[in-house]
């Protein structure tokens, strides 16, 4: 265990200098292409929580000037919502869909480390309740908007580099997105995550105040992590579907395919990204896959927690 430990951080370390700082994004963005993201959405509408600041403040401005966004839980919100509260959730959804929209972007983006354990309310440990069960009842009550934009909708889970090395709350949430991804893969409604990367906000100097003074200066701006959000949002799903990326022994990117044979991709089947291209979940021998194998059983957990009966039928009246 020690050892296994050691490795993972050791790993996370060099792969997290090299590839989630602003030289990275840097590097990466050499591969992007600028036509990605003039892309036009005018008409549709997308959900971004926790856009008060940071990460989720960067993604509402980008996507505010293709889409109509609704930011819950920030400055001038379209309806406020306390996130680590399941009823409060419940309640946004239902106001929400009493309105009969289509939805074609869900991004949950809210997410918090909080080291000291903390109890909510409801009974439920303070990052869960943020991190794993409000993104859970808000997808599953969005779930019946979302189909009436399909076939182009999706869902877009914001987890962290962290999931590499310390899983626990944010590798639930990548789980939970292949999971969503095989259950509803007849609906029309396309499901990712991704990772912004290291990036100077609030947040990570609030909770990683020692790190946050260390990479002074090497963290990437909240625009720059919050740019494949912004993609993800934007690309035609088939793109998304056929693409394919192969990775080295050190994570890194070694190529970019297109599958036109079997036109088959983890794109649909709940894919990670980080800098627009797809991401492994896992690092080599770092015991981090716990949650994957084990999500039939967390899911279970969840309908009983959050009080919602079938993964296949939330329906919000």
């Amino acid at each position: 265990m020690f050892l296994q430990q050691a490795w993972r951080s050791l790993v996370f370390g060099v792969y997290g200098f090299t590839q989630f700082t602003k030289a990275g994004f840097r590097e990466h963005s050499k591969k992007f292409q600028t036509e990605d993201m003039r892309i036009g959405m005018e008409g549709k509408n997308c959900v971004v929580t926790g856009a008060n600041s940071g990460i989720g403040f960067a993604a509402a401005e980008g996507l505010a000037s293709r889409f109509h966004v609704y930011i819950v839980r920030g400055a001038n919100v379209y309806m406020i919502c306390d996130l680590s509260s399941i009823s409060e959730v419940k309640s946004f959804a239902s106001r929400f869909c009493s309105e009969k929209k289509q939805l074609h972007v869900l991004v949950n983006n809210a997410g918090l480390l909080e080291h000291n354990r903390t109890t909510t309310p409801e009974g439920l440990e303070l990052n869960f309740a943020v991190n794993v069960a409000a993104t859970y009842v808000m997808t599953e009550l969005m779930l019946p908007l979302l189909e009436k934009a399909a076939p182009d909708s999706r869902v877009i889970t914001v987890s962290s580099g962290g999931m590499y090395t310390v899983p626990l709350t944010r590798d639930l949430q990548v789980a939970l997105t292949e999971k969503w991804a095989q259950i509803y893969h007849d609906k029309g409604v396309g499901f990712y995550s991704m990772h912004p990367g290291w990036a100077e906000t609030p947040g990570v100097a609030k909770s990683l105040p020692s790190f946050h003074e260390k990479f002074s200066g090497k963290l990437r701006s909240s625009e720059e992590g919050a740019d494949t959000i912004v993609w993800l949002a934007l690309q035609p799903k088939e793109k998304l579907i056929l693409m394919e990326i192969r990775f080295d022994s050190n994570l890194t990117r070694v190529s970019q395919r297109v599958n036109k044979s079997t036109r088959q991709s983890t794109g649909q089947m709940g894919a990670f990204y980080f800098d627009r291209f797809e991401a492994p979940k896992h690092l080599a021998f770092a015991g981090t896959a716990g949650s994957h194998s084990a999500i039939d059983a967390i899911l279970d957990d969840l309908k009983s927690i959050c009080g919602i009966p079938s993964a296949s039928s939330a329906v919000v009246s």
